[in-house]
């Protein structure tokens, strides 16, 4: 019995059943605050200003244009493929569609991904999912949700899965699944699922994808973390600061005035990063030093012109308004 397609092409599918997932699916197939107990930080908490977080990639598989080479177990599993994304840019995914057959337990593990200055990561999935009830006869062993996991480690664990060292983070669900009617007329139920970890300790991370008879395809995986970026206010430097593992820590950083300014000492600047990777709102600042001036964000020296009483006497008479009969 021929295997039903992923959206993405069959895992197990001769090169008929490919052809016809090109011919059907071509876009796919081709939180140092610490916890916050008063009222002015729950003022804070719901006050984030106006710079957004900055996203700091681990990982796109969307963006690499070489073979993924992630590992797979068995062989008959998930398998990588090439193909297009929604914008018709060459991409790689990897897809599974073992539904025929019951106690599926299909492992994908993606290479060691170094976190970096991560402490909460962010997992961002693409996938399609096939709807059971548009496959006949696979009532019993057809599955429509799949497991994300990871393992933490200081170096790459290579092409051995260590599935019992694994933790899982959640199982996948999708919003809207696709029938054999959508691939006839070339509707892509994409779905996008986030999910995080924290706080991680170890140099880097795999994930981890199991199967369990499910026909899914990933269309892409991103791995990332949020920092606030670095910004100036109130003639101070905050500096890029990632944010915290957890949800309801703030992070305090303390501002450096710019040049020709001084502190306020009885209001230094400070801001905190809130885990969202958003400054909240400043507090206290720095003042230009004596001669200078506050424009733009920095301090410039005033400029004083020193008229000499000569000079001023013939500005003078020069200003002066004409008398009747035109004498000065």
């Amino acid at each position: 019995m021929e295997q039903p397609e992923t959206g993405l092409g069959a895992s197990q599918a001769v090169d008929k059943e490919h052809q016809y997932q090109h011919q059907h699916h071509p876009w796919v197939s081709a939180h140092s605050m610490g916890h916050c107990s008063t009222l002015t930080c729950l003022l804070f908490l719901t006050l984030p200003w106006q710079h957004s977080a900055e996203q700091v990639i681990l990982l796109d598989s969307k963006e690499s244009q070489a073979e993924l080479g992630w590992t797979s177990h068995p062989s008959n599993g998930w398998e990588e493929i090439s193909g297009v994304d929604e914008n018709y840019k060459p991409i790689r995914t990897y897809q599974v569609c073992n539904v025929m057959e019951p106690n599926q337990n299909n492992w994908l593990q993606t290479g060691w991904i170094l976190r970096r200055n991560g402490q909460r990561i962010f997992i961002e999935l693409k996938f399609t999912l096939r709807d059971c009830n548009s496959i006949p006869g696979v009532a019993g062993t057809c599955k429509e949700t799949f497991n994300l996991y990871y393992i933490e480690s200081d170096y790459d664990l290579g092409r051995n899965i260590k599935e019992s060292k694994y933790v899982k983070i959640d199982t996948i669900a999708a919003d809207e699944s696709f029938t054999q009617g959508d691939l006839g007329e070339r509707k892509m139920k994409l779905n996008t699922e986030v999910r995080e970890i924290g706080h991680l300790n170890k140099k880097g991370f795999h994930l981890g994808f199991q199967d369990v008879g499910a026909c899914v395809a990933l269309v892409s995986v991103r791995v990332y973390y949020k920092k606030c970026l670095s910004t100036v206010q109130n003639l101070a430097v905050f500096p890029d600061t990632v944010a915290e593992a957890a949800f309801s820590t703030l992070v305090e950083v303390r501002g450096t005035c710019v040049n020709n300014s001084e502190v306020d000492l009885d209001n230094p600047p400070r801001m905190h990063c809130s885990a969202e990777g958003e400054w909240l709102v400043p507090i206290g600042k720095c003042t230009c030093s004596a001669g200078f001036e506050e424009k733009e964000g920095s301090c410039t020296g005033l400029v004083f012109y020193l008229v000499p009483p000569v000079c001023q006497d013939r500005i003078y008479k020069r200003k002066r308004p004409e008398q009747p009969g035109g004498s000065p």
